[in-house]
């Protein structure tokens, strides 16, 4: 018992010190000056309805023609694609995809147990209850069959499997990093020419089972959020380089990382969004906040970032406030 004490102890007092190395190596390094940044986009057409705008237009003339991305992640919600068991329906997705294609962009398809957006796992109702081994090969019958449908789609360019896996936030069965390392292979058996990316945390993981657990990598950058304790909260102490050592010293390089979420929308005070005076909105997210969320992105160093909040923009392009939607347009797109 005493020799699994100290055990317990030096791990502990290992793990803090280097959380405290970490913390002081990124002060003071600056990985982002004179770097470029690309920035792409999350788009969600459930969401997007959600906010009760035409999720179609929304994509196309805001998103594609508009403000002119070229990098876009999607997700291929569980719950959409198979809505009754054993029927695959990709229609509505392929429509998002293609026009995606037609315009040159390049498409991060999002499949897994949790894919972006609340409630993080969008299993099918018949799903929901099932023990949790049949559960688990429907999960991944219709992984095989998203693949199997989009591997050869002009403008695919990553499989991301999985969003923030380990994260316990959200509405999701157990996971494992046995379970992530099972649906990664899975995906590359499936489809030899497509990488693979999965996603975490970066302000609330350490990143162990992700930052190399699929060909690519993909952090989260939120800045102010709203906690039920705190109320409204801003990381002023994270410093840009916090994500870039982590990723380093786990052994990621990052020409093979990107921020996968950067914040661009606000961080609703615990209701719905659109029940939220648009005052309230600002205070976690405006023009100015915008600006140096992207600011204090590109002085991390990663490459590319995929900014979240594009269904917002659009709702508040279509109720005339347009100062976000066209500071958007001005950002570099890599086309």
């Amino acid at each position: 018992m005493r020799k699994l004490r100290y055990k317990k102890i030096i791990l502990i007092g290992g793990g803090l010190l280097l959380l405290l190395v970490i913390f002081y190596a990124s002060l003071f390094l600056n990985w982002g000056r004179g770097a470029s940044q690309t920035y792409g986009v999350s788009f969600d057409p459930v969401y997007a309805r959600y906010l009760g705008v035409d999720a179609g237009k929304a994509y196309f003339e805001g998103l594609i023609r508009d403000w002119g991305f070229r990098y876009i992640r999607l997700p291929a919600h569980w719950e959409s694609v198979e809505a009754k068991r054993g029927q695959y329906n990709f229609s509505d997705l392929d429509w998002y995809v293609n026009r995606a294609a037609d315009a040159g962009a390049k498409v991060v398809l999002a499949i897994g147990q949790k894919t972006p957006r609340w409630p993080e796992c969008h299993e099918p109702k018949w799903a929901k209850n099932l023990p949790s081994v049949e559960n688990r090969a429907a999960l991944l019958k219709y992984i095989t069959a998203t693949v199997e449908h989009y591997r050869a789609r002009s403008g695919i360019e990553f499989w991301q499997v999985e969003n923030e896996p380990f994260l316990d936030f959200g509405e999701c069965h157990a996971f494992s990093a046995s379970d992530l390392k099972e649906e990664i292979a899975l995906v590359k058996r499936l489809d030899q020419t497509h990488p693979t990316i999965t996603t975490d945390s970066g302000e609330l993981s350490l990143w162990w089972k992700t930052a190399k657990a699929a060909d690519y990598f993909g952090t989260t950058m939120y800045r102010t959020v709203w906690d039920k304790m705190f109320g409204y909260f801003t990381y002023r102490f994270l410093p840009p380089g916090w994500y870039t050592v982590r990723a380093l010293l786990l052994g990621r390089s990052l020409s093979a990382a990107f921020v996968m979420e950067l914040q661009g929308e606000p961080w609703s005070p615990g209701k719905p969004i659109t029940s939220v005076p648009l005052a309230e909105q600002y205070r976690s997210m405006n023009r100015q906040r915008l600006q140096e969320n992207i600011e204090y992105a590109k002085r991390s160093g990663f490459p590319r970032a995929y900014l979240w909040g594009a269904e917002w923009w659009y709702w508040l392009q279509q109720n005339g406030y347009k100062e976000i939607p066209d500071f958007v347009k001005t950002l570099p797109k890599g086309n």
